[in-house]
């Protein structure tokens, strides 16, 4: 049941771990403690993101998706934390070292790196020379020193020889006493803070080619001699260095300053061979230790410090990089499923191949399969006219109105076969619309036991074609069925951590799946598995009691499903829909606990439309005003889809090659994916073509995102395409002139890589972007701009080639309008008297 939100109770004398990280949760996404304390109630009571959202507006005070996605991944880390706090606090205090001051810093650590750095001093490790020499009986030698400068430090390590521990002499003396300083620096945890943020925002990561690997390694040759600061290095820039580091193509380290001055250099050593020396509590008097204790705080960061906050660093950048990379790869996701669907229209799906021919299937507008074959129209077979004959016969038989064309190996070929078929065609039929699909993901499709269950006995190199004309006619229920990372969207997703990307996606998937609304009676079990509450065992129980009994008349039969219980149901129910059933509203996103508050209002409506009545008078003690607001606009446009209207590229006659483009040319294309760098475009050569980051707008863009995405359609001006390196740059600003050479001439807006942090470089000129077709890894940005503002070579793999537009500028023509309202539902609640 809607619960109104409650009154925040009195604090407590003393904060409790868990009130203490609502209260960090609350500040960091500007929200009040009230609200996170209840979404986590929620949440840790088994309710699903998508259902708080949707359905708990009331209690947690109209959060979104987005804001309890973010809270629930904080969650997870915050409460990681706390366990790791606890664990640490009873590791030091079994060794009875816990003091109160060791206590509270402690629990006053904010972060896991912080945590750690408190309590590497603690850690049972192997054994240090440092010691080794404690064991030896140094320890006191080193405090002497440190203590009392004035002492000479030969003379004074002479008291300490041992022949035991092979102490021989003075020398071997003030070895062991100088690891126990070293080591005590190096785990210092403030020295460690205040460095690391010196070095993160001072320092230059420094990357150079290892001897003798220019050659293979010309993919990364913008970083065989490169330096930049961590702290202003894009993600994609970080990942193409880990990934030429483990290529065994680049060495990285970490200087304190630009390496290629030497002063600067020096200079920058010193303060923090100075810090150190501080931290130490040394300085150069002329006393008979100091220069001793001079050189042990020099040692100690160059050996030590230094390398401790190396690996910190990396693992910061690679953090800071990999959550950037699956930002990126969730966004341009989100906007694939959410693609426009074609809707239930017949559909050629056409599966381009040379010598194993082109697959072809036909699916009706329920997207069943009514026919197969596979045609032979090219080299070597080239039964050209015979493959027309095929396909013309099949498109007149099943009323093909969409003919899908996969962008793989023979997919401009097979196009021109395609627009052939609908010259062929007569006149007086409605002529079908052709369209090149991203085939990304159908291969794995074809091979899974989902596909042999949905496809029995079917060849598997049709099945890919079935995959490719249902995934026109609704990207998001064919799309669930392959792995998230198949799709072909992200941003070098083999080089994040596996268990952080699937989480992001599959919530991803979720929240798409959600928002549209799945049809229980037609859904596969793929689609049923990402309903909120369903999952995949849930699902096959739907499919199987469905095939037993007959589709579903009303959502209340849900509850007959075998494990479908009253938690489940709570959670799925909304989002299940049933066309033409017993119950009307069972068709819409109302939730059946809401059907009496639905009634109400449609009662006071009558016959004039829901919207017209004010929403405060159907508020009472059980549903809220964001209840009874969503509720009246579901009933005022019934069954109304969130995708945007289906629309497509129109590719220009003629240009089928990277060779017919010339710089100037004004063309029609598809976004296929977007990146922190920038965008790439589909105009129809079979190869994408890139808009970097700083030709997308007239004006600064800090993230691509907020200019386009994936499957908008967009006209787009060559500045430059080279056929012998595969390489199309394109300019979203219609004014930008190419330069004589080919690259960007002086448009508006043109920026120079110092003033946009990594744009373009000198005079804005874009990235010559490389974008291929067909590999599962398709957001690999192979490496990135240099210091200089060399011009990256990027290398992506190829994305999806129709989508539908998004109606952003600049695309007037293809303003965005919401997809058809599901006519079927909103007829039946019109003839209940439901809706307008």
């Amino acid at each position: 049941m809607t619960q109104l939100p409650h009154a925040p109770s009195a604090p407590a004398s003393a904060q409790t771990p868990d009130s203490a990280i609502h209260a960090q949760i609350a500040a960091e996404l500007g929200v009040k403690t009230w609200q996170v304390k209840a979404a986590v109630e929620l949440l840790d009571g088994g309710s699903t993101v998508p259902f708080i959202a949707r359905y708990r507006k009331e209690a947690t005070g109209t959060l979104d998706d987005t804001q309890l996605r973010d809270l629930d991944e904080r969650l997870r880390y915050l409460r990681e934390l706390e366990d790791r706090r606890r664990t640490i606090l009873e590791a030091i205090a079994a060794q009875g070292q816990l003091t109160p001051e060791l206590q509270a810093a402690i629990l006053a650590a904010d972060t896991k790196s912080r945590l750690e750095d408190i309590y590497l001093p603690f850690k049972s490790k192997r054994r240090t020379k440092a010691q080794i020499a404690r064991e030896a009986g140094l320890e006191p030698l080193a405090d002497a020193l440190l203590k009392r400068p004035e002492l000479d430090p030969e003379r004074e390590a002479a008291k300490y020889l041992n022949a035991e521990h092979a102490i021989d002499d003075a020398a071997a003396a003030l070895a062991g006493a100088r690891s126990i300083l070293v080591e005590r620096v190096a785990q210092d945890p403030d020295l460690a803070l205040t460095l690391r943020d010196r070095l993160w925002s001072q320092g230059r990561m420094v990357s150079r080619v290892k001897k003798g690997k220019e050659a293979e390694g010309q993919k990364f040759a913008d970083y065989f001699e490169f330096a930049q600061a961590p702290s202003g290095m894009p993600s994609h820039r970080v990942l193409a260095l880990l990934r030429g580091e483990k290529d065994g193509v680049l060495e990285l380290d970490l200087a304190e300053a630009d390496p290629n001055n030497d002063d600067a250099l020096a200079a920058a050593r010193a303060r923090y061979e100075s810090a150190v020396a501080r931290c130490l509590g040394v300085a150069e008097r002329g006393r008979p230790a100091d220069a001793w204790l001079m050189q042990t705080a020099q040692l100690a960061w160059r050996t030590r410090v230094l390398a401790r906050l190396t690996a910190d660093l990396r693992g910061r950048m690679f953090t800071a990089a990999e959550d950037e990379a699956v930002r990126v790869f969730a966004a341009n996701l989100r906007d694939v499923l959410l693609a426009a669907p074609a809707g239930n229209r017949a559909t050629l799906g056409l599966d381009p191949g040379l010598r194993t021919g082109v697959k072809v299937a036909v699916v009706d507008g329920t997207g069943k399969v009514v026919a197969t074959d596979t045609v032979y129209p090219h080299a070597p077979a080239r039964k050209w006219d015979e493959a027309l004959a095929t396909l013309v016969r099949l498109a007149q038989k099943h009323n093909v109105e969409l003919v899908a064309i996969g962008n793989g190996t023979a997919s401009r070929e097979t196009d021109k076969l395609a627009a052939e078929l609908i010259k062929l065609l007569p006149a007086a039929e409605r002529k079908p619309q052709k369209l090149v699909v991203s085939e990304a993901g159908a291969s794995v499709y074809s091979a899974s036991a989902l596909a042999s269950a949905e496809l029995p006995g079917m060849d598997v190199s049709l099945r890919g074609a079935v995959s490719i004309a249902r995934r026109l006619q609704d990207p998001l229920a064919e799309l669930v069925k392959i792995d998230p990372k198949s799709i072909g969207v992200g941003q070098y997703q083999h080089d994040v951590t596996a268990a952080k990307l699937d989480r992001s996606l599959d919530a991803v998937v979720e929240d798409c799946v959600n928002a549209v609304g799945v049809d229980v009676n037609t859904a596969s079990p793929a689609l049923l598995s990402r309903v909120a509450g369903v999952g995949p065992l849930l699902s096959e129980n739907i499919v199987a009691y469905r095939n037993e009994h007959g589709p579903f008349a009303k959502r209340s039969d849900l509850k007959k499903v075998p494990r479908l219980g009253a938690k489940a149901f709570e959670q799925c129910a909304g989002f299940l829909r049933i066309t033409g059933g017993a119950e009307p509203l069972d068709a819409s996103s109302v939730h059946p606990e809401a059907y009496s508050v639905a009634r109400k209002i449609l009662v006071a409506a009558g016959s004039a439309p829901a919207s017209s009545l004010d929403p405060r008078a159907f508020v009472d003690g059980t549903f809220g005003l964001p209840t009874v607001q969503d509720i009246l606009a579901e009933l005022d446009k019934p069954g109304r889809d969130p995708r945007p209207a289906f629309a497509a590229a129109t590719f220009s006659e003629g240009i089928e090659k990277i060779s017919d483009l010339k710089p100037g040319m004004v063309l029609e294309g598809t976004v296929t994916n977007v990146a922190a760098f920038g965008a790439f475009v589909d105009v129809g050569v079979h190869q994408d073509g890139l808009v970097h980051v700083s030709a997308l707008a007239n004006r600064f863009v800090s993230d691509p995102r907020e200019v386009v995405k994936s499957g908008q359609v967009v006209r787009v001006k060559v500045l430059e395409a080279d056929p012998e390196r595969k390489r199309i740059s394109l300019t979203l600003r219609l004014d930008d002139e190419p330069s004589p050479s080919g690259g960007r001439g002086g448009g508006a807006g043109v920026r120079s890589e110092g003033s946009r942090g990594g744009g373009g470089g000198a005079g804005g000129r874009p990235e010559a972007g490389r974008q291929e077709r067909g590999s599962q890894d398709r957001g690999r940005q192979e490496s990135g701009r240099n210091a200089g503002g060399r011009p990256e070579a990027n290398r992506q793999d190829r994305g999806k080639t129709q989508q539908p537009s998004t109606g952003r500028p600049p695309v007037p023509k293809s303003a965005s309008k919401p997809a058809p309202v599901n006519t079927a539902m909103a007829e039946a609640l019109r003839k209940a008297g439901l809706g307008k």
